[in-house]
């Protein structure tokens, strides 16, 4: 490959990867937003007096599967009831 070629190909892969950087910057700065916003809203939230744990909690057993929940709780009885509590 001749050198003109070669620095040809070196600027386009440069600015390729320019623009996958960037893109991930604006990302990180879009998920930096949301993640304020959400502190926010818990902010509020507990200004009226909710338990913000809790809520976060249930944020949590919402993304999960029901069967998994459910599962989870009966070992948690079993584990609880073994140990007198």
């Amino acid at each position: 490959m001749d050198q003109p070629q070669a620095d040809a190909n070196y600027n386009i892969a440069a600015g390729e990867l320019r623009q996958f950087i960037e893109r991930i910057e604006r990302l990180e700065a879009e998920k930096k937003d949301i993640a304020d916003q959400q502190k926010e809203v818990l902010a509020e939230a507990k200004a009226r007096g909710y338990d913000t744990k809790v809520m976060r909690k249930i944020v949590a057993l919402r993304k999960r599967d029901k069967d998994d929940i459910a599962e989870e709780e009966a070992v948690l009885e079993m584990y609880k009831a073994a140990l007198g509590m």
